[in-house]
């Protein structure tokens, strides 16, 4: 099977939360063989190499390996909070220093390192779920050649309201997860409680904080300083069709969808769940 290597884009920035202006965090030195947390992706991995300025970490688990920029305090090793740094003979290009030449490798539209072209696997039985047709297209864009790879299905529920009986009828198990991706999975909404009434050890439900996936894609990116608030009780998307001149959801979408070209388009949000869900159905394997 193709190992999916994921690429920098994975929340790869400094951490708010974790970061804090004047406060000193202990560099420590990316050597083969250590094991550390990406604070923004919870993602832990073990140190096997560098590509350029990003160190390559593999997770124990699964295989999977991925690219994460070294900012400053962006790794947890235990229970400290620290910089990466490379060690001399990385910085010399030695073993472990990426591809030769300094070549940077060629990427997805998600990050994932591009190995040119592959077979795609029979689909598993895994399937990530997404609750509409928009939802679908942009996980496409971004994602389309990381699922093909590793044979994952993605399906539309057309509304959280279906997964019961989705879930019912699909039953998972071991070597069949799901991994659902909602919109407006806040405290006290009627997603987060159907989320946790149904999520489970093969359900996986993770979601975004935005009334609509056209919030995930980030608003300059569309032209737009910020997304408009649109009064409760009135249409979101009639709303930001008027907001934006365009009196056409559908054209308007096709509008919004063409503006993206990669994950750096799109909401942290956004990029944290979809890699999460992927994750979660590819461990099954």
């Amino acid at each position: 099977m193709p190992e999916r290597k994921l690429g920098r884009g994975i929340l790869s920035g400094p951490i708010e939360g974790e970061w804090r202006q004047g406060r000193e965090y202990r560099e420590v030195v990316a050597s083969p063989g250590l094991t550390v947390t990406h604070l923004g992706s919870r993602f832990t991995g073990v140190v096997v190499g560098f590509d350029q300025e990003a160190v390559v970490l593999r997770s124990p688990n699964t295989g999977l390996e991925r690219l994460f920029s070294m900012h400053r305090a962006s790794f947890r090793l235990g229970e400290e909070t620290v910089t990466l740094v490379k060690a001399p003979a990385a910085l010399r290009g030695g073993s472990g220093g990426g591809p030769a030449g300094g070549s940077a490798l060629r990427r997805t539209a998600s990050g994932s390192i591009d190995s040119g072209p592959v077979r795609a696997r029979v689909a598993r039985q895994s399937r990530v779920l997404v609750e509409g047709i928009h939802d679908a297209e942009l996980v496409e864009k971004v994602w389309g050649d990381d699922l093909r790879v590793e044979g994952i299905v993605v399906e539309r529920l057309d509304g959280i309201d279906h997964l019961e009986s989705f879930i019912e009828r699909f039953e998972p198990g071991g070597d069949a997860r799901l991994g659902v991706l909602v919109d407006h999975l806040v405290d006290a909404s009627k997603e987060s409680r159907i989320a946790q009434r149904l999520q489970g050890p093969h359900v996986l439900i993770k979601g975004t904080p935005y009334v609509d996936v056209w919030q995930a894609i980030r608003p300059n990116v569309v032209g737009l300083e910020r997304w408009p608030v649109i009064p409760r009780g009135r249409s979101w998307k009639e709303g930001i069709c008027e907001a934006m001149g365009e009196t056409d959801p559908a054209r308007l979408w096709r509008r919004l969808l063409s503006q993206v070209r990669s994950y750096a388009d799109l909401e942290p949000a956004l990029v944290g769940a979809v890699e999460s869900l992927i994750d979660f159905v590819v461990e099954a394997a």
